[in-house]
């Protein structure tokens, strides 16, 4: 449920309502709305009606909320979340583009990647540190020595910085470096590893399963929130189907869906879920036009050399073409890139 207290509402009677949702095994969290405070409130709603919350000062009603997730719902807050990153800004008017290479392979290799990238406009520095690969034989990452480029790097050209982390060892290395964690597609339900998310202090970029409903997508970032990290920026990144065209098929309809039953910003992975650079451009295109926040792409400055997913990454001159294409979606939809 969530009570919502009025414009007056003074700090002491704030105080009072959290302290009674408490003392009945509630969790209260706050969420700042535009106009006024709401306090969510997770725990058993068979007791709701016995704890008078209406009658205390301060409170102007009392909402249940239906669905499983309740943090991370639009019933507890209408506004979309908006979260800052360094000069970006996910959920606003704003489509930020995250871009980068797969994986961190060498300081030549990716400051090359992160200049291109950040002279085209993007806001964001993706590159991986940690690869969790299907086969064990494949290249698996630079683990600290690639976290300590991608900081170099965001120190060079100014941009954010995203990595994946696989553990609970890897989250604790890489929030020395990063600006944003990853928790990637086959971690998704992780439990152990969402709950350790939520309790950091950063951005969290949370990838669907390839397997996932978007029910489950939802509440895995609602154990995220529900330890106490609202920041969280969830991202459509293709789910296996029947189809074996493409290397997954991008669910342009949860983008849309998603922002009508969440106020968390949404992002679209072209690059994973169609596995083909010919076809990152288009699709990148619609995702925005489903009413996406913006992108993450691989990008790398010489892909037919690339240690992992080079047939998907663009090249630099590719990304520049992108972000120019782009510009004539973002201003249809009111937006700026």
């Amino acid at each position: 449920m969530v009570v919502v207290m009025k414009l007056t509402a003074k700090p002491e009677e704030i105080a009072a309502v959290k302290r009674r949702l408490e003392e009945a095994g509630f969790q209260a969290h706050f969420i700042h709305g535009v106009k006024r405070l709401v306090i969510g409130a997770v725990g058993d709603r068979t007791v709701i009606n016995s704890l008078g919350l209406e009658a205390l000062p301060g409170v102007e009603k009392v909402v249940p909320i239906m669905k499983p997730y309740k943090l991370v719902s639009r019933e507890v807050k209408g506004e979309n979340s908006l979260i800052k990153v360094k000069d970006a800004v996910f959920g606003g008017r704003e489509l930020v583009v995250i871009a980068g290479p797969c994986a961190v392979e060498s300081r030549e290799q990716l400051f090359a990647a992160a200049q291109g990238v950040a002279a085209a406009g993007a806001k964001v520095l993706r590159g991986g540190a940690f690869k969790p690969r299907t086969s064990p034989y494949s290249f698996q990452g630079l683990g600290e020595q690639g976290l300590q480029l991608l900081a170099e790097a965001a120190q060079l050209t100014g941009l954010a910085v995203v990595t994946e982390v696989l553990d609970e060892p890897s989250l604790e290395m890489a929030l020395d470096y990063v600006d944003i964690v990853q928790v990637g597609a086959r971690n998704m339900q992780n439990f152990r590893l969402l709950q350790s998310v939520g309790r950091c202090n950063k951005p969290v970029l949370l990838k669907r399963g390839f397997s996932a409903t978007v029910d489950e997508w939802l509440m895995a970032a609602e154990y995220i929130l529900s330890e106490g990290n609202e920041q969280v920026i969830l991202c459509e990144r293709g789910i296996r189907t029947f189809e074996s065209a493409t290397r997954n098929t991008l669910d342009l309809s949860a983008v849309s869906l998603v922002k009508e039953l969440s106020h968390l910003p949404v992002i679209a992975d072209p690059s994973h879920a169609t596995g083909s650079r010919k076809l990152v451009i288009p699709m990148s295109k619609a995702a925005l036009a489903a009413g996406g926040d913006g992108l993450i792409v691989e990008v790398h400055p010489d892909p037919a050399r690339a240690l992992c997913d080079g047939p998907q990454s663009l090249s630099t001159e590719d990304f520049q073409q992108m972000m120019e294409e782009l510009q004539g979606i973002a201003a249809a939809m009111g937006r700026d890139l």
